[in-house]
């Protein structure tokens, strides 16, 4: 794959969450809970149009519909077509869900508020928190919904570890004329657990990597969080979260640690000599558990 600051180091806070754009459910999937527009006298195009229908109830980060059901197949959905079911979980991390898998007909999503879908990576340098993005990468929500369920992650870590250098400044804006690597400018891990095996996944939204953003390697269970603004690598990765901007601290303290160099498919990377192991648990935007 193309793919420095320390903890207390003023970084840029520029970064933030987005999901501009982005309004995606997972198919097979029928979300239970009360309803606060009825589908039956709710009928839209699209899943998109149902998904965009439940944000509109956010007005300053309060949530009045955190979950939407759609049916959109017209052959199986029958008088049901065209149905957009509006609901609020109580917990949007922990959904009710009525029925799932390929013979269900019915398309889910959610939608987080201000404070909602807020994931920790707990380390021994400190919490980084994740602002994970449903209207863009509902299946990796979906995964993360899972292991906060098994609430422990073993086996996770971070294991490569490349500060901006002289490449990027600090708001992660890379420095004309210089080269683009090494380093990268990113940090990168694994979120398996030891004993669950990994089900691919195909990309979702893959938005250009800004400074905080989290994706994919491929389809996982690899991971990066990107230190800088790379919009050489295009849209290569699938963006499920971002750092919240008071954490970046943490991942560039964590590009400081000793490092050995190895080369992996002909690309120089810098590997941690000691692996940084985190646990993965509920957070919230002001950082308590």
């Amino acid at each position: 794959m193309g793919p420095g600051g320390q903890l207390g180091l003023r970084v840029s806070s520029s970064i933030a969450p987005t999901e501009d754009g982005c309004c995606r459910g997972l198919q097979g999937l029928e979300l239970w809970g009360p309803a606060v527009n009825w589908g039956s006298d709710h009928r839209l195009p699209s899943a998109a149009a149902c998904c965009a229908s439940c944000k509109a109830m956010c007005t300053h980060g309060d949530c009045r519909c955190n979950s939407w059901v759609f049916c959109g197949d017209e052959t199986r959905c029958g008088h049901r077509f065209g149905e957009c079911w509006l609901k609020k979980q109580k917990d949007a991390m922990a959904p009710s869900v009525i029925a799932k898998g390929d013979d269900v007909m019915w398309t889910s999503g959610l939608v987080f508020g201000k404070g909602e879908g807020i994931v920790g990576l707990e380390t021994n340098l400190g919490t980084i928190r994740i602002q994970l993005l449903p209207g863009c990468a509902p299946h990796s929500v979906d995964y993360f919904i899972e292991v906060l369920g098994l609430r422990n992650c073993a086996g996770c870590r971070f294991y490569r570890a490349e500060g901006r250098g002289n490449l990027w400044d600090t708001k992660g804006e890379h420095i004309n004329n210089v080269a683009y690597g090494p380093p990268y400018a990113l940090l990168q891990g694994t979120l398996e657990v030891d004993g669950l095996p990994f089900k691919e996944r195909g990309k979702e939204a893959c938005p250009a990597l800004r400074r905080g953003s989290i994706a994919w390697v491929g389809s996982g269970p690899e991971f990066l969080v990107s230190l800088a603004n790379h919009g050489e690598w295009k849209e290569a990765y699938t963006v499920f979260g971002s750092v919240m901007p008071e954490d970046m601290g943490i991942a560039e303290e964590m590009a400081l640690m000793p490092t050995s160099t190895e080369v992996w498919s002909n690309v120089t990377v810098k590997v941690l000599r000691d692996p940084v192991y985190f646990k993965v648990k509920r957070s919230t935007s002001s950082g308590a558990p």
